[in-house]
């Protein structure tokens, strides 16, 4: 059975893997629950693109936000994970094996149309649109770590935007396009970071002992989501200022609750969180009240990304 994992193996995990989402290891797919909760942008909220796990391997879906009409985007027989909608919302990326290693892709947010990105021999995790739609931001895994970089959503040659050697991960663009916030280590620890577009100005948003991973910026860039992992494994959702500042707890219970993303209004944040038997997806107001369940099934669901209308 697939279930949500502690934090600190997970992260351990990633940085040996480079943030890798999905691992294929003897015939199993297994599913590593964390998602770069991605920063959406001013608008309607539209249906909330989730990664689901059907027994075999995992597919990229749609819901409402009333949890009605769901749609299942990718049917492959590989591991799709990690989807992210294009700013107009017509398109999706997401991260998916091509039998050796990761890539990124994107497809039509109605299913077909998919084109591949990135093509090398290392994995690529963790897309993320550009305010203008025109380039990804993603984690690349590059010989012991994992660095960020930019790519055209066409594919060609990419941008490197940090170098330090730590495992940076879960990148995301801030509304304006200039900043790209995303977890890395100090050395000691996952936290928050913030960073110029095109690298440099590298800015520490969280400094604690706890791990800190998937922000997310809400819209117009005031606040940024993110998981949180406290001492003994338990993961909440929390809010910042970007200048490190007004932080608050959004979700307190003693299930996990991991990867979240603004809605376009700001109202809202979805995020995976585990029912005691496997992961769904759900919403919330950002002050923490009115949660609601979307996904109910007996699989794991997670990497919700919430889109525009």
């Amino acid at each position: 059975m697939v279930k949500s994992v502690g934090l600190n193996p997970f992260r351990a995990t990633l940085l040996a893997v480079a943030a890798a989402g999905l691992l294929v290891a003897a015939g199993l797919v297994v599913v590593l629950y964390a998602q770069p909760a991605e920063a959406n942008y001013p608008g309607k909220p539209g249906k909330i693109a989730f990664s689901g796990y059907d027994g075999q391997d995992s597919e990229i879906y749609t819901i409402n936000p009333n949890g009605g009409g769901k749609l299942q985007i990718t049917d492959n027989g590989t591991a799709n994970s990690q989807p992210v909608y294009s700013p107009s919302g017509k398109r999706i990326a997401y991260a998916a094996s091509d039998g050796n290693d990761y890539e990124i892709y994107t497809i039509n947010a109605g299913g077909g149309g998919k084109v591949q990105v990135t093509d090398n021999t290392s994995n690529d995790f963790y897309p993320y649109y550009s305010p203008s739609g025109k380039r990804i931001v993603y984690a690349g895994y590059e010989g012991q770590d994992s660095e960020i970089y930019t790519i055209s959503t066409g594919g060609g040659s990419k941008l490197q935007v940090t170098d330090n050697s730590t495992g940076d991960s879960d990148p995301v663009y801030s509304p304006s396009g200039k900043r790209i916030a995303y977890g890395g280590s100090d050395g000691n620890d996952l936290e928050i970071y913030t960073i110029n577009v095109g690298g440099g100005g590298r800015f520490n948003v969280t400094d604690n002992s706890s791990d800190d991973y998937s922000p997310d910026y809400g819209p117009g860039g005031k606040r940024i989501a993110y998981t949180n992992n406290a001492t003994g494994g338990d993961e909440e959702i929390y809010t910042i200022k970007p200048d490190g500042g007004g932080k608050f707890k959004v979700t307190d219970n003693s299930a996990d609750d991991y990867s979240p993303s603004y809605s376009p209004s700001g109202k809202k944040i979805a995020y995976a969180g585990y029912d005691g038997n496997d992961s769904e997806i759900y919403t919330i107001k950002p002050d923490g009240g009115g949660k609601r369940q979307l996904t109910d099934n007996s699989t794991a669901s997670f990497s919700p990304y919430w889109g525009p209308q």
